[in-house]
């Protein structure tokens, strides 16, 4: 699977991929990534890829020209284009799922500033994507987190993807506690079921549990 990031500043984004699993994942070629600045799709002689807003407002706002083009030049007939801005559609572990299920290419367009020139997305987007409802100076975090999320769903990325089973969001629960030895840890003692060795009973308590987690931080 292939992520191509369309960004003023590749150099936040590449530095994620130099270590750990995904790295691994670029090495046996599960995984590509490109890095595309999409000032070298501007004519202006200065590199500017943004203009105030039409009908005025504070700020500066990403010109469309240089995003489509940018986009027209990488995209093929497995691409699937998603913008990140927080007026998108919450992204969420379904999404995860369904576009590493089904996607060979995936571009991500990372704004700055205000935002987009609407006609951007309009022109291009496949999808439409926020991180959440907060504010960021840019949208290559959330870019990131997207990605990092989708490729380790990839068959081959994760070295045991039976963790992928008892994860937060299966069934829309989030996941059971877990602990690790000593058994006692400053007089706060692990579940006694899970020290049994009764699968049956200690599935069911952690999806008790998972019921309890999700009612008590998702109301």
């Amino acid at each position: 699977m292939k992520f191509t990031f369309l960004t003023l500043f590749p150099q936040i984004i590449e530095c994620y991929f130099q270590d750990s699993i995904l790295r691994r994942a670029i090495e046996k070629e599960l995984v590509g990534i490109e890095f595309v600045d999409f000032r070298n799709y501007t004519t202006d002689k200065h590199l500017k890829v943004d203009k105030p807003k039409a009908g005025g407002g504070a700020g500066m706002l990403l010109m469309a020209d240089p995003i489509v083009r940018a986009i027209e030049d990488r995209r093929s007939e497995d691409s699937w284009v998603i913008f990140t801005t927080p007026a998108g559609k919450r992204f969420n572990q379904k999404d995860a799922k369904r576009l590493a299920a089904t996607k060979k290419e995936i571009i991500f367009v990372s704004g700055r500033y205000e935002g987009f020139d609407e006609r951007a997305i309009e022109l291009c987007a496949d999808e439409v994507f926020s991180l959440g409802d907060f504010i960021l100076t840019g949208g290559e975090i959330a870019s990131l987190a997207m990605c990092d999320a989708i490729a380790r769903l990839v068959p081959g990325v994760l070295g045991n993807e039976e963790s992928l089973e008892e994860e937060s969001f299966n069934e829309d629960l989030l996941e059971a506690p877990s602990f690790t030895k000593p058994n006692v840890y400053r007089n706060s003692p692990i579940p006694s079921e899970f020290l049994k060795g009764n699968h049956v009973r200690l599935s069911a308590l952690k999806n008790s549990m998972a019921l309890l987690r999700t009612r008590y931080y998702r109301p």
